[in-house]
């Protein structure tokens, strides 16, 4: 709209149910949550987060791309005794983010201008795959209040890691070139990201929407897996905002859940990204023809 006037008039109703089967049909997001997507954006000082990548786990600035890696969840639980191995998981998240930050480097781009900005903003795209193997061998419902508190969990020590990390090669190798004029910004979403680690309610700075933040009762519930996520979660963005106020971010962004649809078969995983497994026996389109069964 460009002169303010009402263009026509729409059922709210009928609009929402298009809207809701185009993503349903397509499998690709339909909606961008405008406000809540800035609220968390590093970098408003550059410009808002206007789109999304199609599969809309990446949202930045016009212009810019991150490569993405993803870990396998289920590697980090010990069949046997059913624990998880967070010290492995943290140090595979810190080896990831130093790797993905060379990438950026080394990277080919479509265009000059993305190019440009991707070197400006260095943003990063480490995520993980197999939440829905790892919760069904723990023997936990994936629409379960344990295994949203393990997902928020596990989402929280990568992110907060990674971060961690990116402010260690900066007091190296200098913040990301963007970084001064959006600090103030920056920091106040990583306290914010502090806070739902905290499990705390309240006391979020600038936001229209408050969040839901960690479910820490839950995770009491699950014995020394849920005390170890705990713990760690909240380690992590402690460190993540001590070292970032010390040194500033060598990355304006850090982690995205792709959907994994294809490496997620490469790296042997029973579900990807943060989906559930849709069926027992799948069968997998190749793009050279045919099929194959899981």
């Amino acid at each position: 709209r460009t002169d303010g006037k009402v263009h026509k008039t729409l059922k709210a109703r009928d609009l929402w149910e298009k809207v809701g089967y185009a993503a349903w049909a397509s499998a690709d997001p339909g909606i961008q949550y405008h406000t809540t997507i800035n609220d968390w954006h590093t970098c408003p000082a550059s410009g808002d987060i206007i789109a999304s990548n199609p599969c809309s786990e990446y949202m930045f600035l016009d212009d810019t791309a991150c490569n993405l890696a993803s870990l396998n969840l289920l590697q980090f639980r010990d069949a046997k005794t059913g624990r998880y191995d967070l010290g492995a998981y943290e140090h595979t998240v810190r080896l990831w983010t130093l790797v993905l930050e060379i990438a950026v480097m080394m990277a080919q781009f479509p265009s000059k201008e993305i190019a440009q900005l991707s070197y400006r903003y260095r943003t990063l795209g480490l995520g993980y795959a197999n939440v829905g193997g790892l919760l069904m061998s723990s023997g936990l419902g994936y629409d379960s209040d344990e295994g949203r508190a393990i997902t928020a969990a596990l989402t929280a020590i990568m992110t907060g890691v990674c971060y961690e990390t990116s402010a260690e090669i900066a007091s190296e190798q200098g913040p990301f070139p963007g970084y001064k004029p959006n600090e103030k910004h920056m920091l106040r979403v990583i306290r914010n990201h502090r806070r739902a680690a905290n499990g705390l309610a309240e006391g979020y700075e600038k936001l229209a929407v408050s969040p839901v933040p960690l479910d820490r009762a839950s995770l009491d519930t699950l014995g020394d897996n849920g005390a170890d996520l705990k713990a760690r979660a909240s380690a992590a963005w402690d460190r993540a905002l001590a070292k970032g106020e010390e040194h500033g971010y060598r990355n304006a962004q850090v982690s995205v859940v792709a959907p994994t649809g294809t490496i997620g078969l490469v790296m042997d995983c029973d579900t990807t990204g943060i989906e559930p497994d849709f069926a027992l026996v799948k069968f997998k389109k190749l793009a050279g023809g045919g099929y194959f069964k899981i």
